[in-house]
């Protein structure tokens, strides 16, 4: 299994520290709550660490099987974000994998399990799958999929649910679904035109083909493309950021963002709303005061 749940100090298959370098890097937010002592939930092949205040690691975790999505690491998944979910502390939720894979996507051995089943009792099986890992969706707080080796079918399904992605350079990832002779899942023929738009859908999913770090980088399937040797580093630095802006105004942007909006006027709407929300709140002055004393932010989500 690797390092036991909870673990806080080296990264995820580099054998680095990587707590102290993010704290070198960026001001590290303070708030109340203890998340790096808090009890952890019982994992199976995946493991919640926490690399700073306010970060949350989810690492993937069963790396001879390329991070396949086994019945034991979906099932700690939902626990996981369902703790997370929980835990006020949190402010960014960051996933990657265990060695040289992110994820290889659903188990091919449990997809085959049954193949005499009835269309609704297959139905049955993949419904609770594809809501299980598309769970991530509903935390409130950013999340930021770690790409850092291949994410293949449901697996980048699953990182197309983030917020944010970044790859190491080198990675691959694809939809290679009718490759195997199946229609895509986990959203799929949703989350990807959404994010790259329906021509480079359409080309990805139709020829099943893959795409290294820099043409996902091009088509917008990622935001950046980091090397390898310091990519866990950059993330988590990267989160360590994100953890320190304002809890509401960051969480009110992220609804913004995924709700869409239907007109400008729609959009005015929203924003005439969410806007005097944080206009109204202790951050938004003590925002003013640290850009004024030019010095770090202390933002406590009130």
């Amino acid at each position: 299994m690797g390092k036991p749940v909870g673990a806080v100090g080296v990264a995820s298959g580099r054998g680095r520290p990587y707590g102290t370098r993010c704290a070198e890097r960026s001001s590290l937010p303070r708030m109340s709550g203890d998340s790096v002592n808090a009890p952890q939930p019982s994992l199976t092949h995946l493991r919640l660490e926490r690399p700073a205040p306010g970060v949350a690691l989810l690492v993937l975790d069963q790396p001879d099987r390329r991070n396949a999505m086994s019945d034991e690491m979906t099932a700690s998944w939902v626990t996981a974000v369902d703790h997370l979910a929980a835990d006020p502390s949190v402010r960014v939720v960051v996933v990657t994998g265990e060695g040289k894979g992110f994820c290889s996507g659903g188990d091919l051995s449990w997809l085959a399990a049954e193949p005499d089943a009835s269309v609704d009792r297959l139905r049955a099986r993949m419904l609770p799958f594809y809501r299980a890992w598309l769970s991530i969706r509903r935390l409130e707080v950013p999340t930021i999929a770690a790409i850092n080796g291949p994410a293949i079918g449901a697996g980048l399904c699953m990182a197309l649910a983030c917020d944010i992605r970044y790859a190491a350079a080198g990675a691959r990832m694809g939809v290679p679904f009718t490759k195997l002779g199946i229609h895509p899942g986990m959203a799929g023929t949703y989350l990807l035109p959404d994010v790259v738009g329906p021509a480079a859908a359409r080309d990805l999913f139709l020829t099943g083909r893959l795409v290294d770090a820099d043409e996902a980088l091009r088509l917008g399937l990622v935001s950046r493309v980091i090397d390898d040797a310091t990519f866990l580093d950059t993330v988590l630095a990267t989160a360590t950021e994100v953890a320190g802006t304002a809890p509401i105004a960051s969480r009110l942007t992220k609804t913004a963002l995924a709700r869409g909006h239907a007109s400008v006027e729609s959009c005015l709407d929203w924003e005439a709303l969410a806007q005097p929300v944080t206009l109204a709140t202790a951050d938004l002055q003590e925002g003013i005061r640290a850009a004024q004393e030019k010095r770090a932010p202390d933002f406590r989500g009130r």
